[in-house]
């Protein structure tokens, strides 16, 4: 299992998680014994972390897409879009980790455009987008959502293309890996 502690990203000139606090409340960290849905006991939410300086590595290392992708418009900050985008370090899917109490932002303009445009881009370097609710992923394709259910850290997504009478279609399945 990759320790995020190792992966090193640096913010974008100019931003700055602020009051941002959502990572904290979408993503285990068991570190703090934090599970993803609840808020992480030490956030403040709209004010930041109450043990920001002696939090642990694995909160220090993270950064989300927005933080470090200055293109990405303001509209993508977390505490805004009330989602988290970050890239898998192994696939280099884009994880999109929405906040439990509004399941269906993803589903809103300007967001679920850019994420089947995304969706779209990525296809020829065989990476896709997820989108989790809590442990629920959604495999965004150009044509269609496909629900996988509970998608956990052992499981991985297989992406088959199908020739069909108008063209290309690309299926998608979750595996679990034993």
């Amino acid at each position: 299992m990759l320790d995020p502690a190792q992966i090193v990203s640096t913010p974008a000139p100019g931003r700055a998680c602020g009051a941002c606090t959502l990572c904290c409340k979408v993503y285990d960290v068991p570190a703090v014994e934090s599970v993803a849905g609840e808020w992480c006991r030490h956030a403040k939410p709209g004010r930041g972390c109450g043990i920001h300086e002696t939090r642990p590595g694995h909160c220090r290392a993270f950064f989300c897409l927005w933080m470090t992708e200055g293109w990405l418009g303001p509209e993508w900050k977390p505490d805004k879009a009330k989602m988290v985008l970050s890239l898998d370090p192994t696939t280099r899917f884009l994880h999109v980790q929405v906040d439990p109490s509004q399941p269906s932002v993803w589903r809103r303009e300007p967001y679920y455009g850019q994420l089947k445009r995304w969706a779209a881009s990525s296809i020829p370097q065989r990476r896709h987008v997820l989108v989790f609710v809590n442990y629920s992923a959604t495999v965004v394709l150009p044509d269609r959502d496909v629900p996988l259910g509970v998608f956990l850290p052992g499981d991985r997504l297989v992406a088959r293309e199908r020739m069909t009478p108008n063209g290309i279609v690309l299926d998608v399945e979750k595996r679990t890996v034993s």
